[in-house]
């Protein structure tokens, strides 16, 4: 756990009680802070109860607190709490802002923040598999593992300070203020969450913070290949280093098993600049560009079975992240090899981004609740099996696929019709394989 002196004699209120609004509890209290706290479900009030103080935000008096730490998840366009700090001069925070501050503090580090509509996930955790296998102290949070509050602060070693990796979502930057990434990360930017901002301009500004927080003399890693991520170039603070996926040369590529295709192209750049930002030396980056293991649901290799491969691919939950898993497997000698299954709640009534990649699916099987809608969207380019569940979207790919097909689990919509979240999702698919006979 991170505990700092820079909390104690404050008060803070804490709203949302999940895995890192209890982190940043915890964190507070150690460090000497006064905490109120409040879920609105009784069961999480009860984790901190007898510890924290229990009171809403939107009724007790917010007069001389410090700060009101939310979950990323609360909608500052829509959520009242926002004009309620505003009227009590209440800044509102974020368990990352509370790393921020803290970092001054901590045994000498670094810090690397990686943002990005898509590819965020595993472009953290290919950095920082590089970095713990170049020998340096290292650990991941933010969006992604353990809340980076719940963690111990890194002790330097023999080889040098230790690296904090950080995936950062638009939301997370949007309740940070004060955060100085050492080596700042922007992958892409491409339509999403704009039901929380004012148009795609605001999304992309949001993202844009994350650079303007930087020191003059750290450094920006933008990959530029796309226009509204090369416009956040003028936003910089820092040392521009800008990366493209051409970068990356095809035939090397091939050596590393788990970053396959365009988008994996696209995370390897940034990966391996992030790398040079820290002084790895180029062996240690190729070991561990081969080395590297796919997330779970994220283009994740799950089985073959009858010479047919499963991918499960449920993090991809819009057509721009679905868009190179279609890419990934192109047609072989003239015949398309991928039986793609898509559908969820869609966050678009279309499906643009896959469409030039439609030539390398051989069948689609559509489920949840746009299942029906893709299905009469894609039949005219594709045969299509309007599935309405996963677990028959399985079977019947598993009937048609011949050896050399690939089945991919890559629906371009959010989980929450059918799921609890995308990981349920492709734990489903994941079992769903075993099941087959």
């Amino acid at each position: 756990m991170i505990v700092s002196d820079v909390f104690a004699g404050k008060t803070y209120a804490v709203l949302g009680l999940a895995r890192s609004g209890l982190a940043t509890v915890e964190t507070l209290l150690a460090s000497g802070a006064r905490v109120v706290a409040w879920d609105s479900q009784e069961t999480a009030r009860a984790q901190v109860e007898g510890r924290a103080e229990l009171g809403d935000p939107m009724e007790i008096d917010l007069s001389g607190f410090d700060g009101i730490v939310v979950s990323p998840g609360v909608p500052l366009n829509r959520h009242p709490i926002t004009m309620r700090a505003r009227i009590a001069g209440v800044p509102i925070i974020g368990d990352i802002e509370l790393f921020a501050l803290a970092c001054p503090k901590l045994p000498p580090h670094k810090v690397v923040g990686i943002t990005g509509t898509n590819g965020k996930s595993t472009t953290t955790a290919l950095i920082h598999h590089i970095i713990e296998q170049a020998g340096y102290p290292t650990v991941m949070g933010g969006n992604i593992g353990l809340p980076i509050l719940s963690q111990p602060p890194l002790e330097p070693n023999l080889h040098g300070v230790g690296v904090y990796v950080l995936e950062l979502s638009s939301y997370q930057i949007d309740l940070t203020h004060s955060l100085d990434c050492d080596v700042a990360v922007l992958l892409n930017i491409t339509p999403d969450h704009l039901d929380r901002y004012d148009g795609f301009e605001g999304y992309v500004a949001s993202k844009a913070r994350l650079f303007a927080m930087q020191s003059a003399e750290h450094v920006a890693i933008i990959a530029a290949d796309d226009e509204p991520s090369r416009s956040v170039v003028v936003n910089v603070a820092g040392l521009p280093v800008l990366v493209q996926s051409s970068d990356i040369d095809p035939i090397a590529q091939l050596a590393w098993p788990a970053l396959q295709g365009p988008h994996n192209a696209q995370n390897a750049a940034v990966a391996i600049a992030v790398a040079k930002a820290l002084g790895i030396d180029t062996d240690t980056i190729a070991n561990a560009l081969a080395s590297y293991a796919s997330l779970p649901h994220r283009m994740q290799a799950v089985a073959t079975r009858n010479g047919v491969l499963y991918v499960n691919d449920s993090k991809a939950t819009n057509a721009a992240s679905t868009a190179p898993a279609l890419a990934a497997w192109p047609a072989k000698d003239g015949r398309p090899r991928i039986h793609w299954i898509l559908g969820g709640v869609a966050k678009s009534d279309n499906l643009d981004e896959c469409v030039p990649h439609f030539a390398n699916v051989a069948h689609a099987y559509t489920i949840g609740e746009a299942g029906h809608m893709f299905a009469d969207l894609l039949r005219p380019a594709m045969a299509v099996d309007d599935s309405e569940m996963l677990s028959a979207a399985v079977r019947r790919a598993a009937r048609i696929a011949q050896p050399g097909d690939v089945v991919l689990l890559s629906p371009a919509c959010a989980s929450f019709d059918q799921f609890r979240d995308f990981e349920a999702r492709g734990d489903a698919f994941v079992a769903a394989v075993a099941a087959l006979d």
